[in-house]
C-alpha cells in the first residue's frame, strides 16, 4: 500500500507585517492604505495593494476599530424571526442593500420567534462590536434590548415594536390592513369568516386579530372562527381541514400570515374547495399570482421595510439625535381572485 503523503500545514493568514515586508514599506503605510486613512503616494499605494492581492490579506475589522478615531467597525447586527421565511429574507435583503451602499457589513441570525433566544443573541451580537442593531423582537420583554440601549447601542426595531422601549421602529399598520381584508370579504356577502393567525404573543398577530374583529363587529358578523398559534404551513393546513368540518363552516378565510396562507390554500386545493371558499392573505406569497384562483393579499413591502430600518439605524450611527421615530410603511391590497369568491 502506498503511504499517504503528509498533510500540508495549514496556510497562515497574512498579517499587515507580511504585506509591509512584501511591499517594502512600513506598517503605518499599509494601515493607511487598507483603512483608507491618511495620504499615501499613488505609486506606493499601488505596491501595497499588489502585496495585499498577492498575499490574500484581509484586514481585521475588530482590530481596525480600535485604531479608527470614531471606533466604528462598519458593521451592523440583524436579528430576524427566521431568515428562511420569504418575508424575513426580503427584509434582510433590504437591510443589506442599504448597509452595503454605506460601506457597512451585516451580521445576521434567526431568533426563531423564541424570547429566550433573543435574550441570548442580543448581547452576543453586541459583543461583536457592531455599530448598531436591527431587531425583529421575538417577545414583549424589553430587558435585553434596553440593556444595550443603556450602553449606547443604537437599535431599530423592524416589523413590530416592544411596549415600553424608547427606540426607533419601522412597522406597517397591521390593524388597518386586517380590517380592510375582512371588510372586503364581507362586501362579497360572507358572514362566517375564519381568522387564522400566527403565534398570539406576537404583537403583529394580535393587531391583525383586532382588525378582523373590528370589521366583523361593525358588520354584525360572528367573529367565532378564530384559530391562532399557527407557526408553519403544516399546522395551518391541518387547522384548515379541521375547521371546515365545523358547523356552520366558514365560507371565507382571512389568513393573517404568509405561511398560514400557504397552508390554508394547500388544504383547500387538496379538498377541491379552492373555487368555493374565499381567501385573503396578509403578506404576499411566492407564485401567489400564478395559481388558480390567484391569491388576493394585503401586501407589505419587506424590502422597503428593511431598507428604511437600515437607513434609520445608519442615521443614528452617524450622530442623529432627533426624537425617537416610528415609521409606518403602508400596505397595498392586491385583488387577484381568491378573495372575490362569493359564498355558496
Amino acid at each position: 500500500m502506498t503511504p499517504l503523503s503528509p498533510k500540508p500545514a495549514p496556510r497562515q493568514r497574512a498579517t499587515m507585517k507580511d504585506v509591509a515586508r512584501e511591499a517594502g514599506v512600513g506598517i503605518k503605510t499599509v494601515s493607511r492604505v487598507v483603512n483608507g486613512e491618511g495620504y499615501v503616494g499613488e505609486a506606493t499605494a499601488a505596491r501595497v495593494r499588489a502585496a495585499v492581492e498577492l498575499l490574500s490579506y484581509r484586514r481585521d475589522v475588530s482590530a481596525g476599530s480600535l485604531r479608527r478615531a470614531d471606533r466604528r467597525t462598519l458593521s451592523i447586527g440583524l436579528l430576524l424571526g427566521d431568515v428562511s421565511n420569504p418575508f424575513d429574507a426580503q427584509v434582510h435583503r433590504g437591510v443589506e442593500d442599504a448597509a452595503s451602499a454605506a460601506g457597512f457589513a451585516v451580521l445576521s441570525a434567526s431568533l426563531d420567534e423564541d424570547p429566550e433566544r433573543e435574550r441570548e443573541l442580543v448581547p452576543t451580537m453586541a459583543s461583536y462590536q457592531v455599530d448598531g442593531l436591527i431587531v425583529m423582537p421575538a417577545g414583549p420583554d424589553p430587558t435585553a434590548l434596553q440593556h444595550e440601549i443603556d450602553a449606547g447601542m443604537p437599535i431599530v426595531l423592524v416589523d413590530r415594536g416592544v411596549d415600553g422601549l424608547e427606540t426607533d421602529s419601522v412597522v406597517v399598520d397591521n390593524e388597518s390592513g386586517a380590517r380592510i381584508a375582512t371588510e372586503h370579504l364581507i362586501s362579497y356577502g360572507h358572514r362566517h369568516i375564519a381568522f387564522m393567525g400566527d403565534r398570539q404573543f406576537l404583537p403583529t398577530a394580535q393587531k391583525r386579530l383586532d382588525g378582523y374583529r373590528q370589521a366583523c363587529w361593525s358588520a354584525g358578523c360572528p367573529a367565532t372562527h378564530v384559530i391562532q398559534d399557527l407557526s408553519n404551513e403544516y399546522l395551518a393546513e391541518t387547522a384548515t381541514r379541521a375547521m371546515l368540518q365545523s358547523s356552520p363552516a366558514p365560507t371565507a378565510i382571512f389568513a393573517a400570515q404568509n405561511l398560514v396562507t400557504i397552508g390554508a390554500v394547500r388544504a383547500l386545493r387538496s379538498l377541491g374547495l379552492e373555487h368555493e371558499i374565499a381567501v385573503v392573505g396578509f403578506d404576499d406569497i411566492t407564485l401567489g399570482d400564478l395559481v388558480s384562483p390567484a391569491i388576493s393579499v394585503i401586501a407589505q413591502d419587506p424590502h422597503l421595510i428593511g431598507r428604511m430600518a437600515a437607513e434609520r439605524l445608519l442615521a443614528r450611527i452617524g450622530g442623529d439625535t432627533s426624537p425617537v421615530q416610528q415609521i409606518v410603511v403602508p400596505t397595498s391590497f392586491l385583488v387577484r381572485g381568491s378573495g372575490e369568491i362569493p359564498p355558496p
